[in-house]
């Protein structure tokens, strides 16, 4: 299945006294670059969230974040933390021994302390996994959200290549009748400069005109390339840089068909398939 490496997805899990949001967006990278905004909280699980990722994602600059916000539950005043009281009342007392002039502490420099107000507790390994099960929940849809947008990409090559492919057997049935006519126009030339006594000379030049606007080679490489791309369309997995590859090749044989071409029509036609095969590349540079 094509897939693309946009794609965005987003997940929430709510807690007794927590929630957790996680948010996932991809967009297009030569190889997978991941890039992490997590909460404090969150921050040890790095490497787990890292290697969740690797397994569901090929391609992409992805952005990972995960954050934490405490329910209206869990800010409830709870009442004061006796320790942390206490530990500040003896701290206060030896700043004040020693310095005497210093200010005692304000109830809201009591109130901001880490711990000083307890609220209801939360279980670290509670948050772990609840963090691990939404970020799977949430690369599902990523990954939904991806091959969506792939298989649209999809569609738009698959619009063009049948256009180029049109444009090529459009132009098969005329190269008799234009290599005739290009002998035709050669040979006339060549006996009006050489005259009847360059016979064979003028046969030679024919000749090796008609070798070198011969696009026959060009063609069947170009409807070769089409069944391919049509082939690694169908294929699971990664494909982008296989597709990519092959616009490569086929804008080559479309440049070669121009260079040599000796009428307008050889000369539409490879311009056209210029125009299709840089339609076809521009998708190709989203997909996975």
């Amino acid at each position: 299945m094509t897939t693309s490496m946009t794609g965005f997805a987003a997940h929430s899990l709510h807690l007794d006294h927590a929630s957790i949001s996680i948010d996932l967006r991809s967009v297009n990278q030569r190889y997978l670059e991941l890039h992490f905004r997590l909460a404090d909280e969150f921050r040890p699980l790095e490497p787990q969230l890292r290697e969740l990722i690797q397994q569901r994602l090929a391609r992409g600059k992805v952005e990972c974040r995960v954050n934490l916000a405490l329910l209206p539950a869990a800010s409830l005043d709870n009442g004061l933390n006796p320790a942390i009281l206490e530990r500040l009342t003896r701290w206060q007392d030896d700043v004040l021994e020693r310095l005497p002039g210093a200010a005692p502490l304000a109830v809201n420099d009591i109130l901001r302390w880490p711990g000083a107000v307890q609220t209801a507790a939360l279980s670290q390994d509670a948050l772990n996994e609840a963090a691990l099960a939404g970020l799977r929940a949430t690369l599902d849809d990523l990954v939904d959200s991806r091959q969506r947008e792939g298989a649209k990409l999809r569609q738009h090559i698959l619009d063009r290549l049948a256009a180029a492919e049109a444009q090529v057997a459009g132009l098969q049935p005329l190269l008799p009748t234009l290599a005739a006519a290009q002998r035709d126009r050669l040979a006339e030339r060549l006996r009006e400069a050489l005259g009847e006594a360059g016979h064979e000379r003028l046969a030679q030049e024919v000749a090796l005109a008609a070798q070198k606007a011969d696009i026959d080679e060009e063609l069947a490489r170009l409807t070769s390339h089409f069944a391919e791309v049509r082939r690694v369309l169908d294929q699971p997995g990664a494909t982008g840089k296989r597709l990519d590859f092959l616009m490569q090749e086929l804008h080559r044989e479309a440049n070669t068909l121009g260079s040599k071409s000796v009428a307008v029509e050889t000369s539409r036609v490879s311009l056209e398939l210029k125009v299709l095969i840089e339609q076809m590349r521009e998708q190709v540079q989203n997909i996975e």
